[in-house]
């Protein structure tokens, strides 16, 4: 025998709560049933009212029926079943729960945002049916008058309270996705300065390599197998961190990256693969070492990287110094090259100083970037860093490697 197939309705299709019946029906229908037999009921237990008659069930239908369309117009349904209840009690029918539609409208237009409008339709209800009844000849309880009016308050101050908690968790909601939003930009914007940075150094190493290997292809071959080793090591290295960036733009890492977060203890072979490309670099250190935060560390590495990028490309130098300085409550970077100076760099419409900037405001810090005291071009960046645990004493020397 074949097994009986078995067909599951997508949550957003699936009949609503009430026996199928939509959930805009669902209240009314609810109203109606109660509503009908209380009042049947009540007839027979107070002679002296009104006998049902059709009007009574018109005055009866009106009620719940305009619940049907309570969300579209619920202004205009607060009238029209407060004046269904005024009628009916103007006319001396039972009293039963008759005004629960009435009660509901007034609670969902003031929801709605119209509780001057539900407040003033109560009002005016109750008042209507105390002159009505006055002029009837019949007695005004004016007790059960403040009763009705106490009980109307608190489910228009009920409604506002509502409306005030959803608008709440709206403007939460809303702040929740503006704040998941700028984190997804502000992501978006590292990766993208990463992925320049990263692509960058290595790009133009791989360039400049590339160009000695064909220039020294045929008189010296030892150098260019060399330089084609170079540019397989820039290669790899390149698509190494690429791998690394753009796994956090899948939202998945196929595997943890091979090589800690760049920072300054990773500069020695940063400045060897700039030699090899044939700028002669001398790094000075100033201060006493330690551990920098990583944040910090990594916007050094980053900046010094760019420079030196920035150097080799438009500057047209030969020699650069790069200057570590750490000082009591900041990081200070600086690298002096002896090229053409800010024109050849500043012309080239480049993001590279942008995102040098932006890495040091990020932090606290500043960056500048200008012509050199000497000639050349010189950037220098002051990182904040938080206080250390023991003064430093700075003697001023330097220490000098190559």
């Amino acid at each position: 025998m074949p097994c009986p197939t078995v067909t599951h309705v997508p949550a957003a299709t699936r009949p609503s709560w009430w026996g199928g019946v939509p959930r805009t029906l669902a209240l009314p229908a609810v109203v109606a049933f109660l509503t009908f037999g209380s009042t049947a009921f009540a007839a027979l237990r107070q002679p002296y009212a009104r006998p049902l008659d059709v009007l009574g069930v018109v005055l009866l239908v009106i009620g719940p029926a305009a619940l049907v369309v309570r969300r579209a117009y619920p202004r205009e349904v607060v009238v029209l079943a407060a004046a269904a209840v005024v009628v009916w009690f103007g006319l001396g029918y039972p009293g039963s729960p008759m005004p629960a539609a009435a009660v509901i409208a007034l609670f969902g237009a003031t929801v709605a945002g119209h509780h001057h409008v539900a407040a003033i339709t109560a009002a005016t209800s109750i008042a209507v049916l105390a002159v009505w009844t006055y002029v009837a000849g019949g007695t005004v309880s004016w007790p059960g008058v403040l009763i009705v009016l106490a009980w109307l308050t608190v489910v228009v101050a009920a409604g506002v309270l509502w409306r005030f908690r959803r608008e709440r968790r709206e403007q939460v909601r809303a702040a929740l996705a503006e704040e998941q939003r700028r984190k997804a930009g502000e992501e978006r914007l590292r990766i993208a300065q990463e992925l320049h940075d990263v692509l960058g150094h290595h790009v133009s190493l791989i360039n400049v390599q590339a160009g000695v290997a064909l220039f020294l292809l045929d008189d010296d071959p030892e150098q260019a197998r060399t330089a084609l080793a170079e540019i397989k090591r820039s290669s790899r290295d390149l698509l190494r961190e690429m791998r690394s960036t753009l796994g956090v733009l899948r939202g998945v890492d196929a595997a943890a990256p091979h090589q800690p977060t760049p920072g300054l203890d990773r500069l020695d072979a940063l400045l060897d693969d700039v030699r090899a490309a044939g700028l002669e670099v001398t790094l000075r250190t100033a201060g006493d070492t330690r551990p920098l935060p990583t944040g910090v560390d990594l916007a050094a590495y980053r900046i010094v990287q760019e420079s030196l990028t920035n150097t080799r490309r438009h500057a047209g130098a030969s020699t650069a110094t790069v200057l570590i300085g750490y000082r009591d409550r900041e990081l200070e970077l600086r690298v002096d090259d002896d090229g053409t100076g800010p024109p050849a760099v500043e012309t080239t419409g480049g993001n590279g100083l942008l995102g040098m900037t932006e890495r040091a405001h990020a932090l606290g810090g500043t960056l500048e970037a200008g012509a050199g005291p000497d000639g050349g071009y010189r950037v220098r960046a002051r990182l904040p860093l938080p206080e250390p645990a023991e003064a430093v004493v700075e003697t001023g020397d330097a220490t000098v490697r190559r």
